[in-house]
C-alpha cells in the first residue's frame, strides 16, 4: 500500500476551500467590493494629496525678528528638526510641504520678505495655506507694532520648487485600504471558517482520515493566503492604472508589497483563530472580531495620519499592527523601500506573529 501523502491531501483541501471562498459572495464583496468602493470614491473626488502643514525653517533664516517668533507659535505648523541633507530630503518626499526663509531687505519700509521652497511632492492647496497663514500673520503684526509702515514683510508670490515625485491622494489612501482589506478578512474570514467547520463537525470528520491537524490548518490557511493575495493584486492594480497609484520601482515595488502583505496576512489571520476560539456561538464573532479591527481601522492611520490625533493617543496608535503595516506599505510604495529597509516596521509585525500564534495555540479548539 502506498504511503499517505500530506502534501496532496493539503493541496486537496486548498482547492476545494479556494473554491468554496470563491463562490461566498460575503468574502468578495468584503475583501473586494469594499475597499474598491473606497478607493473609487477617494480617486475621483482629488488627485491632490492630503492635507498636511509640516513645514521647516531654512538655517540660513533672520530670527531676530518678530515674525520669526510669530512663526514658531502657530499651532497648525509642525516644524520638522535635522540637518540640511534630512530636510531637503523629506521635502522631496513631500513629508515637508514647505520650507520658511526669512530674509531682511534692509529697506526700512519693508524690513522683511519671506521666501518658499516647495517640492513637486507638496500638495499646492496645502502650499497656498502656508501662504495666507503668513499673510496672516504678517497682517496681525502690522497691525499691532508696525502702523507707521506699509508691512513689516511681504510674502514671495514666487515659490521655489525642488525636484520631487507628484503624491497624489491614492498614493495615501489605497495602503490604508489594501490594509483594511487582510485585516478583514484575516480575522472575520478566519474566525467564521473555523468555527463553522466545528460547529458543523467537520474538523472532526477530518479525525477519521490520516491527514494531520497541522496540514488541516494549512489547507484551509494556505486557500485564504491565496485569495487575498489574489484581491491585494487587483486593489493594487486599479489604483496603478486607474488612479496613477505610485509604484516607484515598478515590478520589484510590486513584489515587495506583495510580500509584506504576506506577512501582515500571517498575523492577521492568527487573530481570526483567536477569536474562532474565544466565541461560543456565530452571533459572538462579530463583536470578539469588532474588538479587534475597528480600533485598528480608525487608528492606524488608514484614513487619515496618525499625526491629526492627539499627542498622548500617537504611542497607542504606533502599537497597533496595521500602523506598520500602513507605514511600511507606503514607504515601499511611495518611496522605493525595500523590505530590509522597512526593516523596524516588518519587525514589529513578526514580534505581534509570535505573540498572536502563542495566544492561539492555547485557545483554538478542534472540537
Amino acid at each position: 500500500m502506498p504511503d499517505y501523502s500530506q502534501i496532496k491531501a493539503m493541496l486537496a483541501i486548498t482547492k476545494a476551500s479556494l473554491r468554496a471562498t470563491f463562490r461566498s459572495p460575503s468574502a468578495v464583496i468584503f475583501s473586494i467590493a469594499f475597499p474598491l468602493i473606497f478607493i473609487l470614491v477617494f480617486g475621483f473626488l482629488s488627485s491632490g494629496g492630503n492635507i498636511n502643514v509640516n513645514v521647516a525653517i531654512t538655517q540660513g533664516s533672520d530670527t531676530a525678528n518678530p515674525i520669526y517668533t510669530a512663526i514658531k507659535s502657530i499651532p497648525g505648523f509642525k516644524f520638522a528638526t535635522g540637518d540640511s541633507i534630512k530636510i531637503q530630503g523629506e521635502l522631496a518626499k513631500g513629508h515637508i510641504t514647505t520650507m520658511i526663509h526669512i530674509r531682511a531687505t534692509g529697506n526700512l519700509n519693508l524690513p522683511y520678505t519671506i521666501d518658499l521652497i516647495s517640492s513637486e511632492a507638496a500638495n499646492p492647496q496645502n502650499i497656498q495655506l502656508v501662504k495666507s497663514i503668513l499673510n496672516s500673520v504678517i497682517s496681525k503684526i502690522n497691525e499691532q507694532r508696525f502702523k507707521d509702515a506699509p508691512s513689516i514683510a511681504v510674502v514671495n508670490n514666487n515659490v521655489k520648487k525642488v525636484p520631487g515625485r507628484i503624491y497624489r491622494t491614492i498614493d495615501f489612501i489605497l495602503p490604508g485600504q489594501l490594509g483594511f482589506s487582510l485585516l478583514s478578512a484575516g480575522v472575520f474570514g478566519v474566525a467564521f471558517l473555523f468555527f463553522n467547520l466545528r460547529q458543523q463537525l467537520v474538523l472532526k470528520r477530518f479525525y477519521a482520515t490520516p491527514i494531520r491537524r497541522l496540514y488541516i490548518i494549512l489547507g484551509e490557511a494556505l486557500s485564504r493566503v491565496i485569495f487575498q493575495l489574489i484581491t491585494a493584486i487587483i486593489i493594487i492594480g486599479i489604483g496603478h492604472f486607474a488612479f496613477k497609484f505610485t509604484l516607484v520601482h515598478g515590478w520589484v515595488t510590486f513584489a515587495s508589497i506583495m510580500g509584506l502583505s504576506f506577512i501582515a496576512l500571517l498575523l492577521f489571520m492568527g487573530f481570526g483563530f483567536i477569536v474562532s476560539g474565544v466565541a461560543k456561538t456565530e452571533s459572538t464573532i462579530p463583536p470578539f472580531a469588532n474588538l479587534i479591527t475597528l480600533p485598528q481601522f480608525l487608528l492606524s492611520g488608514t484614513f487619515f495620519s496618525i499625526d491629526n490625533f492627539p499627542t498622548w493617543l500617537q504611542p497607542f496608535c504606533n502599537i497597533l499592527p496595521l500602523t506598520h503595516f500602513n507605514n511600511a506599505m507606503r514607504n515601499i510604495a511611495f518611496e522605493g523601500n525595500s523590505l530590509m529597509d522597512s526593516w523596524t516596521d516588518i519587525s514589529i509585525l513578526l514580534i505581534w506573529i509570535v505573540i498572536v500564534y502563542a495566544l492561539a495555540y492555547k485557545i483554538f479548539k478542534w472540537e
